[in-house]
């Protein structure tokens, strides 16, 4: 691999430029014809414009793929979002004789459908909420609300996630209503209106296990990042590892995320998402994100493991083994690393949320000081765009120059800044920026070096 094309913008393209240009592999960024001024069209070695603004621009695969042969790129980075769980323009890239960085596309298929995956997870023997693993009508939710009259259901869009096309009935009168909305707002967001039904747990925690994979069957995990903390559907919060969790629990996770990995021949980087119950203590799969996700990084903190570098080396046919990622080199959680989302929103009187849209000012520090003189945070603010369709909520960069201790509730907190390499230190201008946060408890080699 000598030329990598990231099919994405902001923050998590520069993620992937920087991995790349560590490992001395060229970058090429795409950029929107209202993306200009994205700090991903400067860090990387050079940028190619695309036809078209907004979201639009980055979801068409025909035209990545075409642009990625015809400048002599041999690989194509989806990143997250946009187009990284389209089997179809895996296909596209393939089909131009370039590597895609990801799964192959009968893995996207069978995991990007959560219908299908949810079957993949019964045959496997890894348990399952009650539910309907196939695309319902109305009648059909209604006579699943029947059975979980007590405790309601879930109707859920059979593609795509971020809490879209979820909505929580337990009223026999509102299932018609629920289902139009999940079904429009999933067609709007999927381009499929498809849903499906689970019964709800209540109060459930979410635990989501990092799996990686080379394609030859061998699959290993990362551990478990916990993100109950959520709105709307929403992750506002994570923690890895999950705090207070058993650890006969987090094992029988682990195992079976890796069950569901190798039955595919999973390769590249995935997570296997689960809710538990806290009465039973019982554990569900619910759905499978065959991609890089936004907060690998405080997986990348805890383990010190490079996630984008390995997944990059795995795509150009590495095994895990000669990475040094077979299970048994993969090292205990250190510590405990926390993510926050971080929105430009407005509320309304009536308690209502809606984005804002600002332009950042001129670069501006803030830095406070401790008096003992152990703990500083310097937040630096980088001018920047963000506003438009594309970029709706607020972008920070933040610069943590030593550490500060933060109070977080029944938990102390530190911030980390492992020199300039953090994920902290790359400035971010897409929908959301989060803040890596880091319980201290000793000196930890982040993001090690894989081997050559």
């Amino acid at each position: 691999m000598e030329d990598l094309l990231i099919a994405n913008r902001g923050e998590i393209a520069v993620r992937i430029i920087r991995a790349a240009q560590e490992l001395g592999i060229s970058t090429t960024a795409v950029l929107a014809e209202d993306d200009e001024a994205c700090l991903h069209v400067r860090k990387a070695d050079r940028a190619l414009p695309l036809t078209g603004s907004g979201a639009r621009a980055y979801l068409d695969g025909a035209q990545i793929a075409a642009l990625a042969a015809e400048h002599g790129c041999d690989a194509v980075h989806p990143g997250y979002g946009f187009l990284s769980e389209s089997a179809e323009f895996a296909e596209q890239v393939a089909a131009r004789g370039l590597t895609f960085v990801g799964p192959d596309p009968d893995a996207l298929r069978q995991f990007g459908d959560k219908a299908q995956a949810r079957t993949l997870a019964e045959q496997c023997g890894v348990p399952v909420l009650d539910g309907v693993s196939h695309a319902v009508d109305v009648e059909e939710a209604q006579q699943f609300l029947a059975r979980h009259a007590a405790g309601g259901i879930i109707i859920k869009a059979v593609s795509g996630g971020g809490g879209r096309g979820m909505r929580v009935v337990v009223d026999p009168a509102q299932v018609s209503d629920a289902h139009a909305r999940a079904s429009s707002e999933a067609q709007a967001a999927f381009g499929s209106g498809e849903v499906y039904v689970e019964q709800f747990v209540s109060a459930a925690r979410h635990v989501e296990v990092q799996i990686i994979g080379d394609g030859s069957g061998a699959v290993s995990h990362l551990w478990e990042r916990e993100c109950s903390a959520q709105r709307r559907h929403q992750k506002i919060v994570e923690i890895a590892p999950s705090p207070g969790l058993a650890e006969e629990v987090r094992q029988a996770m682990c195992d079976a995320a890796v069950t569901l990995g190798k039955a595919v021949n999973y390769r590249g980087l995935g997570t296997i998402e689960f809710l538990l119950d806290p009465q039973s203590g019982g554990f569900y799969f619910m759905e499978a994100n065959a991609r890089l996700q936004v907060e690998h990084t405080v997986t990348e903190e805890v383990t010190g493991i490079d996630l984008v570098q390995a997944q990059i080396r795995v795509a150009q046919s590495t095994e895990l083994a000669s990475l040094g990622l077979s299970q048994d080199d993969i090292p205990q959680p250190r510590g405990h690393a926390i993510q926050l989302r971080i929105n430009m929103e407005t509320v309304g009187a009536d308690g209502s949320v809606k984005p804002d849209t600002q332009v950042i000012p001129p670069t501006r520090t803030m830095t406070r000081c401790w008096p003992s003189s152990l703990c500083m945070l310097r937040a630096e603010i980088l001018p920047m765009r963000c506003v438009g369709r594309s970029a709706p909520w607020t972008i920070l960069s933040l610069r943590v120059w030593q550490p500060i201790w933060i109070f977080w509730p029944r938990w102390w907190v530190i911030v980390l800044s492992p020199a300039s390499k953090s994920p902290l230190a790359s400035s971010t201008n897409m929908c959301t920026s989060w803040c890596t946060l880091r319980k201290w408890r000793r000196p930890h080699p982040v993001r090690q070096r894989l081997p050559a």
